[in-house]
């Protein structure tokens, strides 16, 4: 016997979703994809807003790596590197060369030590017996003591003819902008800064270190700029040494090595910029700016000379000329670009004018000119304007 089944309109269409997957799950066999549907969307598979995990790249780990979130489908991003200029290297210095105060003793002390050790030499001549009779009698002192030079008159010598030397030799007198950088064997011993009679281990190397604040003219020196030209600049250096020990041990001269700075430093910022630019860019992009250009050059001196001791508080350019070889061409130029714009300057004037008077001929109603006679005067009034200015800027 069968049995009919009757099918609605409905059951017709397109089936659901569900019946589907619980008989797909029954069975066990493949697990059709989850749907997301609503009223107001269409319907979207599920595993279509996860993308998969990407094939693994060797990138190592670093901070510049940013991992994804969760849930969000999104994928690590490696940041590129800042594309740029690679920082210039710092000169290293060694740390343990810092300027300290040297040990030294007052003047007074040394010429004490002095004063004895002649006093010493004199007693020791006396013990000897050596003393002239006159110089006795003058003196008012005594008979010798002793007679002749043996060991001990001797080693009194030495040790009375040693302090001595010790205590003149070691005197030494501070100056005011004046430093003494001092060296013992091979090392530094510290720098002395105090102004007046001291007293200066005589063992120690001494080099004297001016302190005060200083400049440097320079000479004109060959650059170059954005364009290529080339060009004579004078630069003038307001400066000072802030470490002595840094200042003369670290560098052979320290003013060679600020000048050598000052030129590289001098290149790097004028071949940023060029010298001239047509009258309408502006002008802060030239090196007629020299706020900027004397700001940027300090800036690189200071940086390039603080590892070596040296403090500088101001480099401007005084003087930016073309160089010789092409200072006759540039000026040419000039002439005829500022030429040329006076030309365009006369001959926008002029035709202003000519507008102006056939417009106010025309709308007062005093002449009535066709197209050819309107064209003869406005002729007649360019030529007449044309010479008149020309004889007036004669």
């Amino acid at each position: 016997m069968s049995t009919t089944t009757s099918h609605t309109p409905e059951s017709e269409g397109t089936p659901s979703a569900e019946p589907r997957s619980e008989t797909a799950a029954e069975g066990g066999g493949p697990r059709s994809a989850r749907l997301i549907q609503n009223e107001a969307t269409t319907e979207i598979p599920v595993h279509l807003l996860f993308r998969d995990d990407p094939e693994p790249v060797s990138v190592p780990l670093a901070p510049a790596v940013v991992g994804r979130r969760r849930g969000t489908g999104e994928q690590p991003r490696v940041r590129r590197p800042a594309t740029g200029r690679p920082p210039r290297p710092v000169p290293e210095v060694d740390p343990e060369l810092v300027e300290r105060p040297a040990r030294v003793l007052p003047g007074a002390a040394g010429a004490l030590a002095g004063a004895c050790g002649v006093a010493g030499c004199a007693l020791t001549t006396w013990w000897a017996g050596v003393l002239p009779p006159p110089v006795l009698e003058a003196l008012d002192l005594p008979g010798a003591a002793g007679a002749g030079l043996g060991p001990a008159q001797w080693a009194a010598y030495a040790g009375a003819g040693a302090l001595g030397l010790f205590g003149f030799g070691g005197l030494a007198r501070g100056r005011t902008g004046r430093a003494w950088v001092l060296g013992l064997f091979g090392r530094y011993r510290g720098t002395v800064r105090r102004t007046g009679l001291m007293w200066v281990n005589p063992l120690v190397l001494r080099r004297r270190v001016d302190v005060r604040l200083r400049h440097w003219r320079s000479e004109p020196m060959s650059v170059v700029d954005a364009n290529g030209v080339a060009l004579r600049v004078v630069v003038l250096v307001v400066w000072r040494v802030k470490d002595t020990a840094r200042a003369t041990l670290a560098v052979d001269d320290h003013q060679a090595y600020l000048r050598e700075c000052v030129e590289a430093a001098l290149s790097r910022v004028l071949s940023q910029l060029p010298a001239e630019l047509p009258p309408s860019v502006v002008k802060d992009l030239t090196l007629r700016n020299t706020d900027a250009v004397g700001e940027s050059l300090t800036r690189m001196v200071a940086a390039d000379t603080a590892p070596v001791g040296l403090e500088v508080f101001s480099a401007q350019p005084t003087r930016i000329e073309y160089a010789p070889e092409i200072a006759a061409v540039m000026q040419r130029r000039r002439i005829a670009a500022l030429d040329a714009q006076h030309r365009d300057s006369v001959l926008g004037s002029v035709v202003d004018s000519v507008e102006d008077t056939v417009t106010r001929l025309t709308l007062r109603g005093l002449v009535e000119l066709d197209d050819y006679e309107r064209k003869a005067l406005v002729k007649d009034l360019t030529v007449a304007f044309c010479t008149g200015r020309g004889e007036v800027s004669s």
